[in-house]
Formats: structure tokens, sequence, C-alpha cells
């Protein structure tokens, strides 16, 4: 998965970057998720597996707290990214002439920042291991032998704030787009086909990183290596996922992909003769 998902988010990233067509905002956007799902699993992938092969299982306190924020931070920008786009298609069919208008956000960082801050300032004087294979906000907190109830609530508000408002104006965008998009008939399909796909990839994320957010609050059966398992998945899932859908069903792309790989297939032959 490691490996489909830095190929399929590079290959997307080069298209978009190469291709003067695909310049447009839509593009511009897709391109930003390429880069945000080719990032999110270079902060523990590695890592994780340079651990299996040669027993480094240990990390300090400070390379713990920066990879939680690396991940939780770039991680928090999937359903960001999704209501960019959900503003990007309304732009582009209900108000043309603000097309290129977007907001500046700046919570994810706030959140994420406040929640590292408040995890360093703990004291952790019980036991030094964590049942993870990376520094998950949640299993770091949990080994403090203080009280964690200002941790507990930081990291809810980081897990349901950011998604949970994202969810909610890319569901009034939707909304609104699929009303003008059925009084005028099937002139925009092409864009309820995007709104469907962002639909499928905010869906199957909030799913994976929901539970293993509330895994740790909620009494349950779950085993530690389940709980690593759903939370290794909503970071690389998606990362896997994402390209494979964007590529596929959006149109241009497909077309410059095939032209660039039928360019790369033709290159040797023409200077054979030479």
């Amino acid at each position: 998965m490691f490996l489909l998902s830095i190929t399929a988010n590079s290959t997307i990233i080069y298209l978009i970057i190469c291709q003067k067509s695909l310049h447009s905002p839509m593009y511009v956007l897709i391109g930003l998720m390429a880069v945000v799902d080719l990032i999110s699993p270079v902060f523990f992938v590695p890592n994780m597996l340079l651990s299996f092969l040669f027993n480094w299982s240990g990390i300090s306190l400070t390379g713990c707290l920066i990879q939680m924020f690396c991940i939780h931070f770039v991680g928090s920008f999937h359903s960001t990214l999704l209501f960019w786009m959900a503003l990007d298609r309304y732009f582009a069919i209900c108000k043309p002439l603000y097309y290129h208008k977007y907001m500046e956000i700046l919570r994810n960082g706030l959140l994420n920042i406040t929640m590292v801050s408040l995890a360093g300032k703990l004291s952790f004087c019980l036991t030094n291991v964590i049942d993870h294979c990376f520094c998950e906000h949640m299993a770091l907190v949990l080994l403090a032998c203080g009280d964690i109830s200002i941790n507990n609530l930081v990291g809810l508000l980081s897990a349901f704030l950011i998604p949970t408002a994202d969810v909610i104006l890319i569901t009034a965008s939707y909304a609104v787009i699929f009303s003008s998009v059925f009084k005028s008939g099937k002139a925009h399909m092409k864009a309820i086909n995007t709104c469907i796909t962002h639909i499928i990839v905010m869906t199957c994320t909030l799913i994976f990183a929901l539970i293993a957010f509330m895994s740790y609050r909620i009494r349950n059966n779950f085993s530690t290596s389940s709980r690593v398992f759903v939370s290794t998945m909503y970071l690389l899932f998606p990362s896997c996922f994402n390209p494979i859908v964007y590529g596929v069903r959006t149109k241009e792309i497909r077309q410059k992909f095939i032209q660039f790989i039928r360019e790369v297939k033709v290159f040797p032959l023409q200077r054979n003769p030479i």
C-alpha cells in the first residue's frame, strides 16, 4: 500500500505540474490532495518498517510529539481539501463570477498545536511502552499518570470539530449543487460524478478515523492489533484510494496519463534509427 501510494500520487502530481491544461483550480486541488496523500504515510511507514526489520522500537518523547503533530496535522487536511473541492464545484456551477475566491483556514494548525503541546506537558511515570506502530495522540496520552481530561477534550475537538464542520459545509454545498444541477438538466452531470467521488472518499476516511479515535474512549472489545490496524488504515487507505479514484474517474487526468504512457513507449523507437 505504501508503494502504491508513492507511485500513484507521484504520477498525479507530475501530470498536473507538467500539463498546462490541468492548471485550473480543480486540478490544483486534486494535486494538493495527492501531495497530502504522498506525505502522510512517509511520517510513519518507513520508521515502522525499519522497526520491524532491525527491532528499532524506541523513540524519544520529542520525536514522538513531532511525529504525532505531523500525522494529525497532515491527516486533518483530507476533509479540509474535500471541503475546498466542494467550494470549487459550488462556485464553478452556482457562482461562476466568484470561482477563484477561497477562504484561508487556520483551525487545523491551531487545534493540532494545542493538542501536541498539552501532550508534551504530561508526566509519564508508570510505563513508557506505546502499544502502537506510531505516536497516535491517545496512545501516548493514556500512558500519563496525571489528569488527562483536558487532553481528552482537546483530542475530541480535533477529531470531531475539523471533520464534522467540513462534513456540514460539504453537505450544504452539495445540496445547493444538486439543486442547481437538477434545475438545469443534464448539463452538469460531470459535476455530479465529481461530488459522488468526494462523498465516497470522505465517508471511507471518516469511518476509519472515527473508529480509531473512539476506540480509546468507549468501552469495547477491540484488541491492540485491531486498533493499530484501523489507525494505520485511516492514514494509508485514503493515500491509495484517492489517486486511483481521481485518476480513473477524472477524464482529463486519465487522458493525459494515457498520452504520457504512449509518449514513453514511442520515444525509444524514435531514437533507434539515430
